[in-house]
């Protein structure tokens, strides 16, 4: 397994139709494909796909989004996603990001926002802003913005065995809750 073979999963129907409304079946696809890339990257052991702008990409698919299909609903789900931030951050610092086309460049700011440290979160609002990536502008907000008024997302709290504040039980219980 290499980057491309990642890429061309991610980017080519129907996976690519589905980024953001999975079914059980694409989630059991990609833990049956992927688990297993999923571990060696969890342990460091493909670091070196950092080398290049595919490969940070890649990795960043297979450290932030994966889990979220494989282990939805459990709290391992979320337990890569500082290394692929570390990607993130790691590839706009050599200026790999700017060798990638604009629209692929989503899926690499893309553990930005889903981290729960506001400095993260801002710096999602710059790099989406800066790509002009106008569909993510908006999100990488109200992101933000969840982040900054509770410090975390509440939606999370269950899963990872958190306890929930009034107030974020209570943004939970609104219409205007994210649920993930």
């Amino acid at each position: 397994m290499n980057p491309l073979d990642i890429l061309n999963f991610w980017y080519t129907p129907p996976m690519s139709e589905h980024w953001f409304s999975s079914t059980p079946e694409i989630d059991a696809e990609i833990r049956e494909k992927f688990e297993s890339v999923w571990e060696k990257a969890a342990e460091g052991k493909l670091d070196a796909w950092k080398e290049t702008a595919e490969g940070c990409l890649a990795l960043c698919i297979v450290l932030d989004q994966f889990p979220l299909n494989m282990f939805r609903g459990e709290a391992k789900s979320f337990s890569t996603e500082q290394q692929a931030v570390a990607v993130c951050k790691y590839a706009v610092e050599k200026g790999l990001d700017q060798q990638l086309p604009i629209e692929r460049r989503t899926f690499l700011y893309m553990p930005l926002m889903h981290s729960e440290h506001l400095a993260d979160q801002d710096e999602s609002v710059r790099l989406f802003e800066a790509s002009k990536l106008e569909n993510n502008i908006k999100f990488a907000h109200h992101h933000r913005e969840i982040v900054r008024q509770y410090g975390r997302f509440p939606h999370r709290n269950a899963i990872l065995g958190r306890g929930s504040t009034q107030a974020e039980i209570d943004y939970l219980n609104s219409p205007q809750a994210f649920t993930g």
